[in-house]
């Protein structure tokens, strides 16, 4: 059986920037596992920080900084 995770976006670099997120928040959920029983967020206070970061526009945005790091470390990628 295969786990893997997969997100989806308005633009490649939306879903690119919720991939590396999901990446992160699954890396960081694992090793609060680890430490012990992680403490769980109330669902209003998730709602609420979707509604202040889980945009299209965010999502694109966010990817922003990683795309110059890449064009700027590796120029002759968009030869």
């Amino acid at each position: 059986m295969s786990h893997s995770i997969l997100t989806v976006g308005h633009t490649v670099d939306e879903a690119a920037y919720w991939y590396i997120n999901l990446e992160r928040s699954c890396q960081a959920q694992l090793l609060a596992e680890a430490a012990g029983r992680p403490t769980t967020i109330k669902h209003e206070t998730a709602r609420l920080t979707q509604t202040q970061v889980g945009s299209h526009t965010s999502g694109w945005f966010g990817f922003q900084p990683l795309y110059d790091r890449i064009v700027r470390e590796e120029p002759d990628l968009l030869n």
